[in-house]
């Protein structure tokens, strides 16, 4: 189990790195609460509309990478109580 422990740390960094890159490349949907009502004009169109493209991948990414870091983080805390425990 300790073998693993490196490796956990390393690929939540990366998940993480990844996780805010595809965060912060989504475009934004509203500009404040007033976009999220239904107002918000502007340049992005104010109100729902759909993914298409690029947006649509980097959104269901997001997704899969949220899910990657929780089970990661989940798995080390597994490994770290375990470690714990034995250690005793």
């Amino acid at each position: 189990m300790a073998q693993i422990r490196p490796f956990l740390v390393i690929a939540e960094l990366v998940i993480c790195c990844l996780l805010m890159a595809t965060i912060l490349l989504q475009t934004p949907k509203a500009t404040g609460l007033g976009g999220t009502i239904g107002g918000g004009g502007g340049d992005f169109g104010g109100g729902y509309r759909t993914r298409r493209g690029l947006e649509r991948q980097l959104y269901w990414t997001s997704w899969v990478l949220v899910f990657g870091f929780l089970a990661n983080s989940l798995a080390y805390i597994i490994v770290a109580t375990h470690l714990a425990a034995t250690t005793k």
